[in-house]
């Protein structure tokens, strides 16, 4: 744990305000849920992660999207990869997610795009690898966007076809009812 020197003292209501600089260095806004640890005299706080919570079952789902689809998997929540598998998940997992892939979420709308038709293709994660195609699909539950599931293609010239995309689909909508 790092020392940051900053003191805050705890208001009439039991609040302390979280400093907009380490806010933003963690990447937490206005409304995000926080996970409150404490161990003898330490109070530790933590940005909450549902999908995270589904560890096994996100691992098993990355897998398994990867081995039916022939695709690089990955599974993230608001901030980062969490899990991935197929060729090239060393390359993004553990890595936080581009600012376009930001949006993706808040909108809570499906993305797929395919270089090798002139649509965009957006980096997953921030200095990601070279992406030729990928379908994005956000998981959302109870209006909330949880994360997302991705099928991506770092082959040149290479679309990935409409099975593969509702399987990503299907997943995140797997995934989403976890939580409902």
């Amino acid at each position: 744990m790092k020392a940051t020197g900053i003191v805050r003292r705890i208001d009439e209501l039991g609040r302390v305000v979280i400093p907009k600089e380490i806010r933003s260095t963690l990447r937490l806004k206005s409304g995000d849920p926080l996970e409150i640890f404490t161990d003898r005299d330490e109070l530790m706080l933590k940005k909450y992660s549902p999908i995270a919570s589904l560890e096994k079952f996100s691992e098993g789902t990355a897998k398994s999207l990867s081995d039916l689809s022939g695709h690089l998997a990955v599974i993230c929540d608001t901030d980062e990869v969490l899990y991935a598998a197929g060729s090239g998940k060393r390359d993004v997992c553990g890595k936080g997610l581009s600012a376009q892939m930001d949006r993706i979420m808040e909108g809570r709308r499906s993305y797929i795009a395919s270089a090798a038709e002139g649509q965009e293709v957006i980096p997953i994660t921030e200095g990601g690898a070279k992406v030729s195609a990928q379908v994005i699909v956000p998981i959302v539950s109870g209006g909330d966007c949880l994360g997302a599931v991705a099928l991506i293609s770092m082959r040149e010239g290479e679309k990935i076809g409409q099975s593969a995309a509702k399987l990503a689909q299907l997943s995140a909508e797997i995934l989403a009812s976890q939580f409902e």
